[in-house]
């Protein structure tokens, strides 16, 4: 088995016989550890109390007294929520049941961070088995943004954050400034002489990822979007990349991102999409589920279409719940 992700907190987390992964009290205290529940010095006592007593057993019960007795606004508004989000994932027989019920419920008052982070442990448990770097880079497009550059007749990610410091670099720099050049080729592109490099890099995400290259980067991102939608749903699909929709009468797309969902949506209807709004629809692919899966009338028979795009400004920003709740299922009941 390689070793991955460490900073995922996968192995603060207990499986399932199904291979589902159940909360622990120590993925628990990860999130009493965070800096937004760590109380500030000038905490108060009740707030300093109510720490001590979940550090030292993350799942007791706590009372609403405990919480009205903090005295900061922001810090009971902060313990509110955590105690919340501690409830739907204890309530839940697995953390991925326990993502795919709170995007049905709705995700309007939830931080994407938090969202990010369960996709993130998720992922690393449905990527146990694999060994594919690219596959495994690809993956962490569904939960950390890319910054999209053409360069060189071909597609570059490469993380944001990172992107953004080595720009910030630059600003401090007259000298990195005037060398010029994207900021993603000066990070390493993944390729067949480095690969191996980025399981030890791995919790770096500094490692950019080719869209198009060989192997390709589309076919590598389908694999990390196959292995996430059975981790969730539990069953495999065979997904593949397109250069172009042919069919006419498509029946079923499921937008990855909220740029490509727009664009779908206003294909579906007949609308007009301007030449800029298509060019920036950097993947497509076909999605085909199992036979023994229940679908929805309007997608029986027909392929399923998956489309991402990028943002005006080059930002790709991946949905992943966009494959809990877009699939044509008939039934939504999961494996895990």
């Amino acid at each position: 088995m390689t070793h991955f992700w460490a900073t995922s907190g996968h192995l603060l987390l207990d499986r399932e016989p199904g291979g589902g992964l159940r909360v622990t009290d120590d993925f628990l205290k990860a999130y009493l550890a965070r800096p937004e529940l760590l109380p500030p010095e000038e905490a108060c006592a009740a707030e300093r109390a109510l720490h001590a007593k979940l550090m030292e057993a993350p799942q007791a019960q706590i009372a609403p007294a405990e919480i009205d007795a903090i005295l900061d606004e922001d810090a009971r508004a902060n313990w509110l929520f955590m105690l919340g989000w501690r409830e739907r994932l204890l309530a839940a027989p697995t953390l991925e049941a326990a993502y795919a019920g709170v995007i049905r419920d709705g995700v309007k008052d939830i931080p994407p961070l938090f969202l990010d982070q369960l996709v993130h442990v998720i992922l690393r448990a449905a990527l146990d088995e694999v060994d594919d770097p690219y596959v495994v880079r690809a993956a962490e497009c569904l939960f950390r943004p890319q910054r999209v550059t053409h360069h060189e007749n071909t597609i570059l990610l490469a993380d944001a954050d990172i992107i953004e410091g080595h720009e910030a670099d630059r600003h401090a720099s007259p000298l990195l400034a005037m060398l010029g050049g994207p900021a993603a080729t000066s990070l390493d592109i993944l390729k067949a002489s480095n690969a191996d490099q980025y399981w030890q890099r791995s919790d770096g995400f500094d490692m950019v990822l080719d869209l198009g290259g060989t192997p390709s980067g589309r076919a590598a991102l389908g694999q990390a979007l196959r292995h996430w939608i059975r981790q969730i749903h539990g069953f495999d699909v065979a997904i593949e990349p397109l250069d172009k929709v042919k069919d006419a009468d498509w029946r079923w797309f499921v937008g990855l991102d909220a740029q490509a969902t727009a664009i779908g949506n206003a294909l579906w209807t007949g609308e007009s999409v301007g030449e800029e709004a298509l060019s920036r629809v950097i993947a497509l692919y076909t999605l085909t589920l199992p036979a023994d899966v229940p679908v929805l009338p309007a997608a029986r028979g027909k392929p399923i279409y998956l489309v991402m795009a990028m943002t005006p400004d080059r930002m790709l920003r991946l949905k992943p719940q966009n494959l809990v709740t877009g699939l044509p299922l008939a039934l939504r009941e999961m494996a895990n």
